[in-house]
């Protein structure tokens, strides 16, 4: 998969991890699991640049006497997933247009 789309993905993926809920890194990990496999290595560098563009935001808080790091989706962040479903829409019609002229070529 392209690099440049697999990152957006990537990105998108995280913020919907977060959409409904503050989370916090091994569990958003662990809720995007069933859809994609994400390493911490992979993880954490995506959260700071969702943070340095404003999509998230973090805060501390204490969970059994240590702090965790948790991430807050923003209204900037909701509007990326929102963007990305319609560019989602533009997309899966360029893939049917591509797998179209796969299939009518095979026909040949």
């Amino acid at each position: 998969m392209d690099i440049q789309l697999k990152r957006g993905l990537l990105d998108v993926c995280v913020l919907a991890a977060i959409k409904d809920n503050d989370s916090y890194g091994y569990q958003i990990i662990k809720d995007v699991k069933p859809y994609i496999t994400i390493s911490e290595s992979t993880l954490y560098p995506i959260l700071r640049r969702l943070e340095a563009g404003k999509y998230l935001t973090v805060y501390s808080a204490e969970h059994n006497g240590r702090l965790r790091k948790y991430y807050k989706i923003t209204p900037v962040g909701l509007k990326r997933i929102s963007d990305f479903t319609e560019e989602w829409k533009e997309i899966m019609s360029i893939y049917q247009f591509i797998t179209k002229a796969s299939e009518h070529n095979d026909e040949n």
